[in-house]
């Protein structure tokens, strides 16, 4: 299962409350105080690992809470501390406070991280509040509380080169010839349900991440179809590989239809807009594919490739497009 946006609820724990006691030992009448303090508690700490590539993990626990500190004890012995409660997420998770709606940490490499709830500090013992005026004190703090708070935890997938166009375009089919991926194929709309990554290798030293994404349709940007519930995912790719299906079954034209997805991008986010793109006729072993890829080329003005997934012609074209578009070689 596939997930990408998740709410929990993190409480810290709280720390240990501070001890009276005092020093009891044979012939030491007044020993003094001795109460130690009390333990600090559990933060809750979100860090991004490498390999995990959904929040499916977490998805089914909305509530989470670290330790509290144990309390302290006599002879000046300090409650033990509690360990940190470690979420583990995808890189790439966007971690927002919830109510207050401000990003907390964009995780993007493996490792890092962010603390959003901190455990509550160890009270004091008794032995903390002797003076010279009172030399045997009967107080102690409390531990203190620890933070909570509601936290979205948003995937936005990192990926080199992203694949777009309508639904049936031949995105999938094109990710599962280009990489080691297996997406679901079929013949009707909407197949893909959630981005599928793969990486590609042009040769021994270079090779890119290729994220097939779902098909967008007009109104993407408002949410129609599977909308920007996905468009996200585009923001992270660097170049963009953009899939024209050269007679659609509904016999749309697909220069209108490479115009409707250019819009949604834009309407999305500008930054899309300036991003590379290389576009490609897919299917071009079908009959009038060279015709229509030509017409295309003519109305828009520039290059665009003819591909075939199918029979593999312009494939090694396109991943050297590729290459040369991202610059210094990716991993």
């Amino acid at each position: 299962m596939f997930v990408d946006r998740v709410t929990i609820f993190c409480k810290a724990g709280d720390g240990g409350r501070g001890c009276v006691s005092f020093r009891r030992e044979k012939y030491v009448p007044k020993g003094g105080p001795d109460g130690g303090d009390g333990g600090r508690g559990g933060s809750i700490i979100i860090r991004a690992r490498a390999g995990a590539d959904s929040l499916a993990g977490i998805v089914h626990r909305k509530h989470w809470k670290a330790d509290s500190g144990q309390a302290g004890m006599g002879a000046n012995c300090t409650g033990k501390s509690a360990e940190d409660l470690l979420i583990e997420v995808p890189p790439g998770t966007i971690v927002r406070d919830r109510d207050r709606g401000h990003t907390l940490k964009d995780l993007v490499e493996p490792g890092d991280q962010v603390t959003v709830a901190h455990g509550g500090k160890g009270g004091r013992g008794n032995k903390c509040f002797a003076t010279s005026t009172n030399q045997a004190p009967r107080e102690a703090e409390p531990g203190g509380e620890g933070e909570e708070r509601w936290v979205t935890l948003e995937l936005k997938m990192i990926a080199d080169v992203g694949l777009v166009g309508l639904p049936n375009a031949g995105k999938s089919t094109l990710l599962s010839r280009l990489s080691r991926a297996h997406p679901e194929i079929a013949d009707y709309p909407f197949t893909t349900k959630y981005p599928n990554l793969g990486l590609v290798s042009a040769d021994d030293e270079r090779s890119f991440v290729l994220a097939d994404l779902p098909g967008l349709i007009e109104g993407a940007h408002t949410g129609i179809g599977l909308g920007h519930e996905f468009l996200r995912h585009v923001e992270r790719t660097r170049v963009i590989i953009h899939l024209i299906e050269p007679l659609p079954t509904d016999e749309s034209d697909p220069l209108t239809n490479y115009r409707t997805i250019r819009k949604e991008l834009e309407m999305y986010s500008p930054e899309l807009a300036v991003k590379p793109e290389i576009i490609a006729v897919s299917k071009c072993e079908l009959t009038e594919s060279a015709e229509i890829r030509r017409q295309i080329e003519s109305e828009l003005g520039v290059p665009v490739m003819a591909i075939s997934a199918v029979t593999g012609q312009g494939l090694a074209d396109l991943v050297r497009a590729a290459i040369k578009l991202l610059g210094s070689p990716a991993t």
